[in-house]
């Protein structure tokens, strides 16, 4: 009985060497494979954190710098943050913070340079479009209104539409282009909600163009079928 126990053992061991002989080198380098990509997940997740957490204390400068206000402070702790880590929401924000630092100081150039590189550089779609409305403000207040319009002209969240609307038919009739703005004030009226207080304001604008709210919200409906 032992004997026979003896040669299953033995043809068991026999197979186990012949199966590691054919597929021993392949199973090694899969477990190489596995285990480094979870070496370097872990890694990356390491990183991250150790980014995130150096991020955050780099916007805090920027905040404390903005609070100041130390506009030359302010400048150089905006840049830094940009340079080290300008793909993180908090360099966008802190972008955004700045530029309103700057603007409240009567310092429109490097206002417009920062809200200029979010809207360039945030991988946000929200974030981008938050800067660029900003930024039509400042090139309104330059009287700039071509670079204005420009900015509005291009693709935004479909949250946006109404306001920027709105900001191209305020835009337009500083041109003087008021049946124009008028199009642009029935679009924004139609696409606000019927409850929203912006939505009073923007039928304010269309009374005072001689326009007919709810009759040109009806065109627009009309328009679209």
């Amino acid at each position: 009985m032992a004997t026979h126990l003896d040669l299953e053992e033995q043809e068991q061991l026999d197979q186990l060497k012949h199966f590691w002989k054919s597929y021993g080198n392949l199973i090694t380098w899969v477990l190489i494979v596995v285990f480094g990509a979870i070496a370097a997940w872990n890694g990356y997740q390491y990183w991250q954190r150790r980014q995130a957490v150096q991020a955050a204390a780099l916007y805090d400068e920027v905040e404390r710098a903005a609070q100041a206000p130390d506009l030359a402070r302010l400048e150089r702790s905006l840049s830094d943050m940009k340079e080290r880590f300008g793909g993180t929401t908090y360099a966008q924000q802190a972008g955004l913070m700045a530029a309103r630092t700057f603007h409240d100081k009567a310092q429109p150039a490097p206002a417009k340079a920062a809200l200029a590189w979010v809207a360039e550089a945030s991988a946000d779609e929200g974030l981008r479009a938050v800067a660029r409305l900003r930024l039509v403000s400042l090139l309104v207040d330059e009287k700039s209104y071509d670079e204005a319009i420009k900015q509005l002209s291009g693709e935004f969240p479909k949250d946006f539409a109404a306001l920027v609307a709105d900001r191209r038919a305020d835009v337009l009739l500083l041109q003087g282009k008021k049946a124009e703005a008028a199009a642009e004030y029935g679009k924004a009226y139609k696409l606000l909600d019927a409850q929203a207080d912006y939505r009073q304001l923007v039928a304010v604008k269309l009374t005072s163009l001689g326009v007919d709210p709810e009759a040109k919200a009806s065109a627009a409906a009309q328009e679209a079928k």
